[in-house]
């Protein structure tokens, strides 16, 4: 909304690839992806694994995300004598982030697609292969669909192809089905909590 170079600046704080290149298009795209994958990976899933095994279950699903976002890409990390590649360390954190959201990613789909409407789940599962993540095109491939609009990482996949270019409101569209998302998947955590806990009271007290 300001200028492709303040785009282009503000989207290295989110994603790995070169941005001085994108065009604008490309730069809204990679905005929607990246709200699209973290829906998932900083809420429903953390959610998700809060409500299956509490506090230590939340807290095992961030370290797992967070350190295949640190480790979890190949390529040469330090200097000098300190240069090592990291195909093989990160390969730990890459596998347990997959294992870990694999439900969350497709809860994510759902919601998304429930609040959005008209999504082809035929197209959905299409998309959802083609990305080099078994999870992460299924929240960005729903995206992509919700707002009529194509996804891609350039030599690397295509989401919803027959979609038209995001323009500057498909970003805000997002963003407002993302915050539906979090409102109503936050919402129905709390209740579950408070259920759990009318459930203990009511043992403890009314045993």
């Amino acid at each position: 909304q300001q200028s492709l170079p303040a785009g282009r600046e503000r989207l290295t704080w989110l994603v790995s690839r070169d941005t001085a290149q994108l065009d604008a298009a490309t730069v809204r795209e990679s905005a929607i992806e990246t709200l699209a994958e973290n829906l998932n990976d900083s809420v429903i899933a953390p959610l998700f694994w809060f409500l299956v095994a509490g506090l230590p279950g939340a807290a095992i699903y961030r370290f797992a995300n967070t350190a295949d976002a640190m480790w979890g890409y190949p390529g040469w990390r330090g200097t000098g004598a300190q240069r090592r590649h990291w195909q093989w360390a990160g390969k730990w954190a890459a596998r347990a982030d997959d294992v870990l959201n694999w439900i969350p990613a497709r809860i994510t789909a759902v919601w998304l697609a429930l609040l959005a409407g008209g999504v082809s789940w035929a197209g959905l599962r299409r998309d959802a292969a083609v990305t080099p993540s078994p999870n992460g095109g299924w929240p960005m491939g729903c995206m992509a669909q919700a707002l009529g609009v194509h996804l891609s990482k350039p030599g690397v996949y295509q989401l919803n192809p027959a979609g038209r270019a995001p323009q500057a409101q498909d970003v805000q569209r997002a963003v407002a089905l993302a915050s539906r998302v979090v409102t109503l998947q936050v919402g129905m955590a709390l209740a579950a909590l408070a259920c759990l806990g009318l459930w203990l009271w009511r043992a403890a007290f009314h045993g």
